[in-house]
């Protein structure tokens, strides 16, 4: 069976690919216009999807939020997952069972599948904390959080700690503080270091860094150069911001009524 589906998988990838090419070689060769133009503007149409992971539910039009849900979570069986056992064959009880996976198995799924079999009133499995959420490595963040390198720990930190507040555990609290704690603890060094670091290799910079901290330290350098571009004239037109306008247009309306 999984031969079979591995073949399939790679005859759809290679159609795609193929696909795909054919597509860029009609776009290169089209009469109206360049074709090089016509796909940097495909490319420039691309807005990054913002990721919800820290809200209630995921984005999945987000490409961060799809990679952080695909993050395995150590989960325990609370009952008997019969014709399963095929999908597991490290914790299948045999043909005789129909290949169940008996209760008090762990297992390693990935969060999209862990949330959605997670429920309360059934029982059907149990989350357990990973080790990067533990009271150990609390303790570590609580000392000082920016020892840590959050990337290689767990690139999705944050989102993906938000997520396992889904799972009753009494230690959800524990969790949260933690979480809010240690991007406190190391937002002001993202910050400084996005604010001094003009025309050089960030790549030092933020290799320690969660996703969630990568965005914020591009923030600041795009805040960062936009500055220094005005600083030398180089800006093309200084706008209002946002919430002036809005001051504004709330100011006129007062004054209309």
């Amino acid at each position: 069976m999984s031969f079979s589906t591995t073949a399939r998988g790679t005859k759809a990838s290679t159609v795609e690919l193929n696909t795909l090419r054919i597509a860029l070689e009609l776009l290169m060769d089209s009469p109206s216009g360049s074709g090089e133009a016509q796909v940097a503007a495909m490319s420039e149409a691309y807005f990054p999807v913002e990721s919800g992971a820290l809200g209630a539910e995921e984005n999945f039009l987000s490409l961060d939020d799809i990679l952080m849900s695909h993050e395995k979570l150590p989960v325990r069986t609370e009952i008997p997952m019969p014709r399963l056992g095929v999908f597991f064959q490290d914790r299948s009880t045999g043909a005789e069972s129909d290949h169940a996976i008996p209760q008090g198995s762990k297992l390693e799924l990935p969060l999209w599948l862990a949330k959605g079999l997670f429920d309360n009133k059934r029982r059907v499995l149990s989350a357990e904390l990973p080790k990067l959420y533990q009271q150990g490595w609390r303790t570590v963040f609580s000392a000082d959080a920016n020892v840590v390198d959050l990337h290689k720990m767990g690139p999705h930190f944050y989102g993906f700690g938000s997520q396992l507040l889904h799972f009753d555990s009494p230690e959800n609290a524990d969790i949260s503080q933690c979480l809010l704690q240690t991007f406190i603890g190391r937002f002001r060094r993202i910050m400084d270091s996005s604010q001094n670091a003009y025309n050089e290799d960030t790549s030092t910079l933020v290799a320690r860094l969660d996703e969630l901290e990568r965005g914020l330290f591009q923030t600041g350098q795009k805040g960062l150069n936009d500055f220094q571009c005005w600083e030398k004239g180089q800006a093309s037109q200084i706008t209002a911001s946002s919430l002036v306008q809005n001051y504004k247009k709330r100011k006129f309306t007062d004054m209309e009524s």
